[in-house]
């Protein structure tokens, strides 16, 4: 998927309803910065999870961040410890800061994933433990490009952060700082670091689920999101995300437009003679690689217009094309409404008109 447009230019299986596992907890982040954002709390607060945030708490085999009783954790911890250790006790501990049950902030996750229009995205716990949490890989990836899109710095400040250390003495009660058993974990996507453009995003595992995985890389001001769900091995997911990576790069990219002012339209018969117009459409679009090295646009008006025109109507195109032909042709609508003219602008106009008609 386009990360700029949502164009997807390549799917297999797009809506096969497959368990996210840890990719869950991109939602659970989502709805932190949300809270950040807002301002109802910082990166920098400090609080203790209580028991069901520590990782003694968590179900067997989780992946864990190792908070345990007494620790005192910041939400960028918790943040880090979600994206670098993909610590289910860093999830569960994050939802309870915000909810006053794991089941109550489960059905926070869904309704957002409902108010974004997955369909069929749903969740049962913040983490992704459970199989019965829900997606599909055209649902993740749109919601990947609504996260992005939400939150571009997440990727610098934690996505691409190659190792994360937990526990530091800070984190722990005084009488335990001096022996920490700090843990040193890197990021999970191998391919940081050794796929060209590779920034983001997050693996995830369980059983029910297979090796799941939203990558993201940008190159030349195009960045691009690929979603694997249901792999059958860690190694086969690592390699057909590269190929991935490699392959969309090689073929596509995103063209970004620059339209100068766009002229108001002329109009007849109207209160006023023109009307102002606008792109019913985003200028940016996905192309194949090769097309619009040499890129231009010609304004067209479709015919002639008469008042009275309605607020958003269609009267003319943006085309854009290069030295191959049209690549794009973009509507351009009213701004506003123009209404009829009185009985003898009317009249003027139509003996303009006929004229204008006649000797052109």
């Amino acid at each position: 998927m386009d990360a700029a447009t949502g164009t997807i230019v390549y799917t297999k299986n797009p809506d096969e309803e497959i368990p996210p596992a840890s990719l869950t907890k991109l939602m659970t982040m989502h709805l932190t910065f949300r809270e950040i954002e807002s301002g109802r709390a910082s990166l920098d607060e400090v609080f203790t999870p209580p028991r069901e945030g520590w990782a003694v708490s968590q179900p067997p085999l989780s992946s864990l961040m190792g908070i345990n009783a007494g620790h005192s954790v910041s939400l960028r911890d918790l943040l880090l410890g979600m994206a670098i250790f993909s610590g289910n006790d860093a999830a569960t501990s994050t939802a309870l800061r915000f909810a006053p049950s794991l089941s109550a902030f489960a059905e926070i996750m869904t309704r957002e994933a409902a108010s974004l229009g997955l369909q069929k995205t749903h969740f049962v716990d913040a983490s992704g433990y459970s199989e019965d949490n829900m997606t599909t890989a055209r649902e993740f990836a749109e919601f990947c490009r609504i996260y992005l899109e939400a939150h571009p710095y997440s990727l610098a400040e934690y996505h691409s952060v190659m190792e994360f250390a937990y526990p530091r003495p800070e984190n722990l009660p005084e009488q335990y700082r001096a022996n920490p058993g700090t843990r040193l974990r890197r990021n999970g996507i191998t391919l940081l670091g050794r796929v060209e453009g590779v920034d983001g995003l997050k693996t995830g595992f369980i059983f029910e689920s297979g090796y799941n995985i939203a990558l993201t890389a940008e190159r030349g001001g195009t960045r691009f999101i690929a979603v694997i769900l249901g792999g059958p091995s860690e190694r086969i997911r690592e390699e057909d995300g590269e190929r991935l990576i490699n392959w969309v790069f090689a073929n596509y990219k995103t063209i970004r437009p620059s339209i100068s002012v766009i002229m108001p339209f002329r109009v007849w018969k109207g209160k006023t003679n023109y009307v102002d117009v606008y792109p019913g459409e985003p200028l940016d679009f996905t192309a194949l690689a090769e097309r619009g090295e040499y890129l231009d646009a010609a304004i067209i008006q479709e015919e002639t217009l008469i008042a009275p025109i309605p607020a958003g109507s269609k009267v003319g195109s943006v085309v854009l094309y290069d030295t191959l032909g049209e690549l794009r042709r973009i509507p351009l609508l009213t701004t506003g409404e123009v209404e009829k003219g009185n009985f003898f602008k009317r009249l003027f106009d139509s003996i303009r008109l006929f004229f204008r008609r006649r000797f052109s």
